[in-house]
């Protein structure tokens, strides 16, 4: 093997790119190729939804670009957002990037360790509150429908739009791996390639692996694991075995019965909470 494809971006400076360190190791090229594009809706899209911003006591993030989509949104709709606004972030990353809006306070604004099970928690720490459920379309439906078990008040909002890149100029025959980040990184290669005569496939996420696999692509490598917590090991990972003439199984998909019952925990949480106010308020 003797490149890669990432479906990324291209680092600004790839000495500092975490793949820097795999390509010396292997003597491999690293190429980078996003596979899509993210678009913001317009605000006639946004009115359609028939949402109320200021009906909402707090925001839910769980990218950089759906922070810019609900800002310009406010923008253009001359929607100035209280300061008593609250913002629950899926990573430290998604928070400190509201600085861009505005001024960053701890006590209005949380997040989580990039984990879905620590977002669920921070959300229902939080659970007096009216949220607003910012979504880029497509999405996993996992949290939407696990804060809708969780019965909170939460109304999900389409913010932002994926949409396939220009792929016609991509050669995959130079490439030995496709390292994809996400379900429409998937959706964008099968719709332009096929499923047939496609180089070796890493995935990140569950829901990458699980598209991956349901669209019938044999997948060789995959992350976060407790052996990959990132795709740079886990290509590492995969370079190793091809290198030592390891026999590599393709990956499968399986339940996470680990966050079902997480789901379960917390609902019996929630319940149990509820029955003691009404408790207290009999008294």
């Amino acid at each position: 093997m003797k490149s890669i494809l990432v479906s990324q971006p291209k680092p600004a400076q790839i000495e500092k790119s975490p793949f820097y360190e795999i390509s010396r190791k292997h003597q491999i090229e690293i190429g980078y190729k996003p596979f899509i594009r993210v678009v913001g809706v317009t605000l006639k899209e946004f009115r359609a939804q028939r949402i109320e911003i200021l009906d909402h006591t707090a925001v839910i993030f769980t990218s950089r670009t759906t922070v810019d989509s609900f800002f310009h949104i406010c923008e253009e709709a001359r929607i100035t957002v209280p300061e008593s606004m609250k913002y629950i972030c899926q990573t430290e990353a998604v928070a400190l990037y509201l600085q861009k809006y505005i001024v960053y306070r701890k006590r209005k604004i949380s997040f989580a360790d990039g984990s879905f099970t620590s977002l669920v928690e921070q959300i229902v720490k939080h659970k007096e509150e009216r949220f607003l459920l910012a979504l880029s379309e497509p999405h996993k439906p996992e949290l939407p429908e696990t804060l809708a078990k969780l019965k909170l008040a939460v109304d999900p909002v389409i913010l932002s739009r994926t949409v396939a890149a220009d792929l016609d100029e991509l050669k995959l025959d130079d490439y030995g791996l496709l390292a994809l980040y996400s379900p429409s990184d998937v959706k964008a290669l099968v719709e332009r390639f096929g499923t047939e005569n496609l180089p070796a496939i890493a995935v990140f996420g569950e829901g990458t692996l699980r598209t991956a696999v349901e669209a019938g692509l044999t997948v060789s490598a995959n992350a976060p694991t407790p052996e990959a917590p990132s795709m740079v090991k886990a290509v590492d990972l995969y370079l190793t075995k091809v290198a030592n003439g390891e026999r590599i199984d393709p990956v499968e998909w399986v339940t996470d019965e680990e966050k079902e019952a997480f789901i379960r925990t917390q609902q019996s949480k929630l319940a149990k909470r509820s029955r003691t106010r009404r408790t207290t308020s009999a008294k």
